[in-house]
């Protein structure tokens, strides 16, 4: 791996680690939930992008950082981008219980927790 690539691959996981403030059993048990299946894109028939996004997160965050593949570490950065953008949408007023807060989750940030970037 180059230099670059190195430093590149660094810093996704470290915006990851940022980005991502919700263990894999936290995460694991909301994507049991009816909300987390009510929110996101799909084509009726099949989960939401946000939700099959949620069960990869899970196992990325049960592997070793060594053992991640290029792939993971390009899902990674999609999470990373995906929380970024949707942060910078948070609607007015109190967002408990808000198809934006659920989607977030999905993506294994919760914005209510402690710590979260706001």
């Amino acid at each position: 791996m180059t230099k670059a690539a190195d430093t590149d691959r660094k810093e996704t996981l470290e915006q990851f680690d940022e980005a991502v403030n919700m263990t894999a059993g936290e995460l694991e048990k909301w994507l049991k939930t009816e909300d987390s299946r009510s929110v996101g894109q799909s084509d009726g028939a099949s989960e939401s992008v946000g939700h099959a996004s949620g069960r990869r997160i899970v196992t990325l965050l049960r592997t070793k950082k060594a053992d991640l593949t290029d792939s993971d570490v390009t899902h990674m950065r999609k999470v990373v981008g995906y929380v970024h953008r949707h942060m910078k949408q948070r609607p007015k007023g109190d967002i408990s219980e808000t198809p934006w807060r659920y989607s977030l989750m999905n993506w294994g940030h919760d914005p209510q927790k402690a710590g979260s970037a706001s």
